[in-house]
């Protein structure tokens, strides 16, 4: 075997050695809350600390459910994070395309202005976003977690620029077919760009289920609460009760880690092709 391919190889087992500790690093508070999640508090406080617990408490999961309404919270988070996916997906895909494809006076000073309002830090629409909630009489229900995240420049952005990559030559041809710009939306744009429209879910939906800080400001009912939110107010409850807390640490990020591990190959393709032009 000659040098120059022992170093190849020598340099390959270096890179994935390297990867490998990077990925530990990466999992490593995930593999201790888990192991955390099935210990007694007894376990908990040992010093120096230990890894593996001296008996494992699955149960810990059922009493989580039993000592708060975590099974309610669920259903919260589902429910506002699926609506505002769909809605984001349909008005995105409305504008994405009219700033894609539609001829207008204004359309790329307009799409700046849009885009302008991703550089607004969050913080600073809080209180005003509030304020139009409360004179509607919207505090404390669910259009108050779900209508103001129904449209999103990032998405609208996203989504232009894949369409811009789909050849105009189909659309002209399905106009020829006396086709209108509704039907060429729904019958060719949409079904090519599944990929961006993946990416956008994903992102939607990890972003809506995670939402702690809008869903603490807008809510006081705990038949409301999501489930970020449930975590924070079971902590402030159970404070040395790390057991329960880190379960429903667990059962809170299993369903974003189960969306993005099957949704992966969309997510990695949108967002390779969302960069491409003409």
């Amino acid at each position: 075997m000659s040098a120059a391919k022992i170093g190849s190889i020598s340099k390959s087992f270096l890179e994935h050695i390297f990867i490998y500790i990077l990925a530990f690093i990466t999992i490593a508070p995930f593999i201790w809350m888990f192991l955390t999640s099935v210990k007694d508090m007894a376990d908990i406080y040992v010093y120096p600390p230990q890894w593996l617990p001296s008996v494992f408490h699955f149960d810990n999961y059922i009493k989580v459910f039993e000592a708060a309404p975590f099974a309610r919270y669920y259903m919260n988070s589902f429910f506002v994070a699926a609506v505002v996916t769909l809605g984001q997906l349909i008005t995105c895909s409305l504008a994405a395309y009219a700033f894609a494809r539609l001829n207008f006076k204004g359309r790329n000073t307009l799409f700046l202005l849009f885009l302008g309002t991703m550089m607004i830090p969050y913080n600073v629409t809080m209180i005003p976003s509030f304020m139009v909630l409360y004179w509607l009489g919207w505090v404390d229900t669910y259009q108050a977690l779900i209508v103001p995240g129904l449209a999103s420049a990032f998405g609208t952005f996203l989504l232009r620029q894949f369409f811009i990559t789909i050849p105009k030559e189909l659309e002209e041809a399905a106009y020829l077919d006396g086709a209108s710009k509704f039907t060429v939306l729904k019958k060719i744009i949409i079904p090519l760009s599944k990929p961006a429209l993946a990416t956008l879910a994903i992102f939607t939906f990890m972003g809506v289920f995670n939402d702690f800080i809008w869903a603490l400001i807008v809510l006081n009912s705990e038949d409301l609460r999501t489930v970020q939110l449930g975590l924070a107010i079971f902590r402030d409850r159970y404070l040395t009760q790390w057991d329960l807390l880190m379960a429903g640490s667990v059962t809170a990020v299993m369903p974003i880690l189960l969306v993005f591990f099957f949704a992966q190959k969309y997510f990695i393709k949108g967002i390779t092709l969302s960069g491409l032009k003409d």
